[in-house]
């Protein structure tokens, strides 16, 4: 499965799972280095990781969640306020839980319905999302 390799051709493939409704892909960053958003300084060495879980386009019709193993780094600038950061992707927004094409997609489809019917649509195999998310889209 290297569909993950569109959103970030710096994702590296762990693992993933078919159900019947949902494809679940687990993926983590191959960079070596990262640079901080607060203050640019680039670092290597890593904090700490954890998971991080968000929505994306349907795959094979099937809803996907991709399962990140995110890290955190050190900023070893000492002029930045920040102390550690974590990684960022493009095609997420900061602490986001649909990837920004999937925004597009749910955007592209309720302008011309109602956000409950929008609802409706999106759950049926493209993504779970709620009328009042699809309002504040």
């Amino acid at each position: 499965m290297n569909l993950y390799k569109e959103l970030d051709g710096d994702l590296g493939y762990l693992d993933h799972e078919i159900t019947k409704d949902a494809v679940i892909m687990y993926v983590a960053s191959k960079r070596k280095l990262c640079k901080c958003p607060y203050c640019g300084c680039v670092s290597i060495r890593v904090h700490s990781r954890y998971e991080k879980s968000f929505q994306d386009l349907p795959i094979m019709g099937k809803k996907t969640k991709v399962i990140i193993g995110n890290r955190k780094f050190f900023c070893d600038n000492p002029d930045c306020t920040f102390t550690t950061f974590a990684e960022r992707f493009d095609f997420l927004k900061q602490n986001g839980k649909k990837t920004k094409r999937l925004i597009d997609k749910i955007v592209d489809i309720s302008p011309n319905t109602s956000s409950v019917a929008a609802s409706r649509t999106l759950k049926d195999g493209i993504a779970d999302v709620g009328k009042s998310t699809i309002c504040n889209l």
